[in-house]
């Protein structure tokens, strides 16, 4: 393996065939997918939900087909272009210490000012946004779309899908689709499973694919933009998804370090559909190309 070329995570239980927009390809049968221990980012969904406020599931609603029109697949195309360095040139993962900074829970208050953060480094970062809160904030996810950022589906509710009817899955996801199109014209490409919650139910409703995490940032838990920075700068190699989240004020207070310290160290901030060439897998944990 060449040195920049991101990792795989061997213990995971990983897919066949990258994700399409369409269905599920016929005889795939039930997926199995290990949820690895250490990256249940957000701890148990009770506790994480008692942190952030997000609980309970949405009202049932129907199944949003996974097609996109010609106009929201242009709009979509600053999102998955090539990764670019500071200086605006081409930059191949496969070889370059590329990153995927990711944010979970928004869009909040918080998030303008990481919008301004990630400008400034020009980094490139991917938002799993929750539904309910894109609707009480369409301006700021328009925002972010227009900053070139990318956008991904983390459900309606923040509700632990496992828990959940197989149409209670589908309508925590239709809904988000439907409010995220509302505000942008965009259907998201990529979902993260709140809490890193998934098994072979979970998968079979939807084709995309579900991103989980390789460095978990414990944000959420600890609130300290110190131990944040920390921890980021110590688990971090290329290819690395990071988990954050931007509903916090202490996680935003601490980008600025993080993006200076990376950058030092010659890394380059992509999203994680970027990270990939622009089509992951169906299951990630980190990245460097397809994991199979």
């Amino acid at each position: 393996m060449k040195r920049g070329t991101a990792r795989t995570i061997a213990t995971a239980v990983l897919v066949t065939a990258a994700c399409g927009a369409g269905q599920l390809a016929a005889g795939t049968g039930t997926v199995q997918a290990a949820v690895l221990p250490g990256i249940q980012g957000g701890g148990s969904p009770a506790a994480e939900a008692s942190q952030t406020g997000l609980s309970g599931s949405g009202a049932p609603y129907a199944g949003l087909a996974e097609t996109w029109s010609k106009a929201s697949r242009a709009l979509l195309k600053p999102m998955i272009a090539a990764a670019q360095d500071v200086r605006g040139r081409p930059v191949d993962c496969r070889r370059a210490k590329c990153v995927a900074l990711t944010f979970d829970d928004g869009p909040g208050r918080y998030t303008d000012t990481l919008l301004r953060h990630l400008s400034t480094h020009r980094a490139r970062a991917t938002f799993f946004v929750v539904g309910r809160n894109v609707a009480a904030n369409p301006g700021i996810l328009r925002r972010t779309v227009a900053a070139g950022h990318e956008i991904g589906s983390h459900t309606w509710s923040h509700s632990d899908l496992t828990r959940l009817s197989a149409a209670g899955v589908r309508s925590e996801l239709a809904r988000t689709d439907q409010v995220i199109k509302a505000a942008t014209g965009l259907v998201p490409r990529i979902v993260r499973p709140p809490y890193g919650a998934l098994n072979g139910a979970v998968r079979m409703q939807t084709s995309r694919p579900m991103v989980m995490w390789s460095v978990d940032t414990l944000d959420w838990l600890h609130r300290d933009s110190a131990r944040v920075v920390k921890k980021t700068i110590k688990s971090v190699r290329p290819g690395s998804i990071i988990l954050f989240h931007d509903i916090h004020p202490t996680t935003v207070r601490a980008m600025p370090q993080v993006l200076k310290s990376l950058s030092k160290r010659g890394y380059t901030f992509v999203t994680v559909s970027q990270l990939f060439g622009g089509n992951p897998p169906r299951l990630v944990y980190s990245g460097g190309g397809p994991l199979l």
